[in-house]
């Protein structure tokens, strides 16, 4: 290992066997400061992008292989970028992207030199969230470092590299290192499955299993009707189906109930039957996290969100903020949003009385199924009060 070494001596005492280790240097405390969460768990941070004084923000993903840029924010500062001849792949499609070298990052009380960023076009995901994405922090800057992430202080601590007294409460993972840490988890529905599985701080989801998993094993109950749903990511936007599992089991901990992604694999990205899928940040987030790449583990211990209930709400509809309005789109054909009117294009106004145009807002109050909620809607200059009926995941 490269940065913990240890030598173990044995002798004999008149009161029995004792034993004395001697490690390498232990990981030094940088700085911690704090970080925001958004829909679904994702980790967004805050950092200043080499002299410019505007603050940038990144998304904390552990499923990205590297570190990149949004076009956009490129553009807008004039950031200097060349062809990179390379692909980055996404669950939405492959795009060939641009390359940004030798810049810094700096978040309080760190600045990080020799970045060499991706250019990519985050549009859809500042869409979604309703906060300008600029770019995302992955393996570039997370090998660096010991990175502990609190969801209960919504804290991040930074550490050099070297060694570390992980909790005595909690579970040690050793995950495989192709790139992005992938982890053995274990998944019951009509049977009992293990594979192999990404673990993806910047999925906003639960979890996330190939649909050639899906029909190889015949993992679901017959009793599941899984519905369609449009999804956001790398690459664009992707029609998925979204059901039930019975259990996941990650380390020691078994989650019930939980809902999970099917994705038609069509680029291959997650290599099945090498890997199953991906486990996301909203089952991540019930955990306080260790994540040291230096020495290819990470840790689990149980936070205050851990008994958090499973959001089971569905609307068939995304809700996109577009320059402070707040739009619905895709919307499914035969979904509690399309039963009760509502088409593409709509303009929210506000949803159960709530004007605040805020689309994080607006994603919690539609997360109450079997209730009818109420939204005004701007249609063709027009205002029109829907009733719409939150459905459930089965």
């Amino acid at each position: 290992m490269r940065f913990l070494f240890f030598l173990i001596f044995f002798f004999s005492t008149a009161s029995g066997l004792a034993q004395e280790m001697y490690w390498g240097k232990p990981a030094k405390f940088i700085t911690s400061f704090h970080f925001k969460q958004l829909n679904g768990g994702v980790i967004l941070l805050k950092a200043r992008f080499n002299n410019i004084s505007d603050t940038f923000n990144f998304i904390l993903d552990t499923g990205s292989g590297g570190i990149s840029l949004d076009s956009t924010t490129a553009e807008v500062h004039s950031i200097k970028h060349v062809p990179s001849g390379r692909y980055i792949y996404g669950i939405a499609g492959v795009r060939k992207v641009d390359f940004s070298q030798h810049n810094s990052l700096s978040f309080p009380g760190l600045k990080v030199d020799s970045l060499d960023f991706y250019i990519n076009n985050y549009e859809v995901l500042s869409s979604v969230y309703g906060i300008k994405i600029d770019g995302i922090i992955g393996f570039s800057f997370l090998t660096r470092y010991v990175v502990k992430v609190n969801f209960d202080s919504l804290k991040i601590s930074i550490f050099n590299p070297g060694y570390i007294r992980y909790p005595n409460r909690g579970t040690l993972l050793r995950p495989d290192f192709k790139g992005l840490p992938i982890i053995p988890i274990s998944i019951r529905d009509s049977r009992r499955v293990a594979s192999n599985y990404y673990f993806d701080t910047g999925a906003g989801l639960c979890f996330l299993i190939s649909k050639q998993l899906k029909n190889d094993s015949s993992l679901f109950l017959k009793r599941r009707k899984p519905v369609e749903i449009e999804v956001q990511g790398l690459g664009g936007r992707k029609r998925m189906q979204l059901s039930l599992l019975k259990e996941v089991k990650i380390g020691s901990y078994k989650f019930r109930k939980v809902p999970t992604y099917i994705l038609d694999d069509q680029f291959n990205i997650l290599s099945y039957p090498a890997l199953g899928g991906l486990i996301g940040n909203d089952i991540l987030r019930r955990f306080n996290l260790i994540i040291n790449y230096p020495e290819k583990e990470i840790h689990l211990s149980p936070n205050g969100h851990f008994r958090d209930p499973f959001d089971y709400s569905y609307t068939g509809m995304t809700m996109y903020n577009i320059d402070g309005v707040i739009i619905a789109d895709d919307i499914i054909k035969g979904s509690p949003a399309d039963r009760c009117g509502l088409k593409n294009g709509d303009v929210i106004v506000a949803i159960n009385n709530n004007f605040s145009a805020d689309v994080e807002v607006y994603k919690d109050l539609l997360q109450k199924t079997g209730t009818k909620i109420q939204i005004l809607v701007m249609r063709e200059h027009t205002p029109v009060i829907i009733f719409l009926r939150v459905g459930r995941i089965r």
